[in-house]
């Protein structure tokens, strides 16, 4: 079977997004069309330093945060009023269903999303360092979203 391990790939159905002379997006703009933008791939917590400007080395201390891309964009569409669905796997374990909530509490649908009891998440270190680039340090063995094969799919949801 196919293994999709691309850090994510998103699929548009219809956009709420038109053509504006501010280009500025509103809750108002995407509640005037029918809009699902289905986001599929990683979910994972990242561990930003307590402090900013330094190194991941030179980090005294970590704050765990829900992070990936299409976790982001999900909650993003969410949060501007369009239906946002997120697919994807996660360990069946405590971050998991944590990461779940998360998308519940934003108002992501979560039915597409699959539990492995045998994976984890990703875990990600990130820092943006003095000079303004940003530093990642990712832990992958793989991670449960790097598993998520297509039988998983549910493909009515998907139409």
């Amino acid at each position: 079977m196919k293994s999709y391990d691309k850090s994510w790939l998103m699929l548009v159905r219809r956009s709420c997004l038109r053509a504006s002379q501010s280009n500025d997006l509103t809750k108002e703009d995407c509640k005037e069309t029918s809009s699902v933008v289905v986001c599929f791939g990683e979910m994972l917590i990242d561990f930003v330093p307590l402090v900013g400007g330094v190194s991941l080395a030179e980090a005294p201390a970590f704050k765990k945060a829900p992070g990936g891309a299409p976790t982001n964009v999900a909650i993003g569409i969410s949060r501007l009023g369009s239906s946002s669905p997120f697919i994807g796997k996660v360990g069946a374990d405590e971050f998991g269903y944590m990461l779940a909530n998360i998308l519940k509490l934003n108002n992501v649908e979560t039915s597409g999303m699959r539990f492995d009891p045998n994976a984890r998440i990703a875990l990600a270190f990130v820092t943006l360092r003095v000079d303004g680039e940003r530093e990642f340090l990712f832990f992958r063995n793989p991670s449960a979203d790097m598993l998520l094969q297509e039988l998983e799919l549910d493909k009515d949801f998907l139409k």
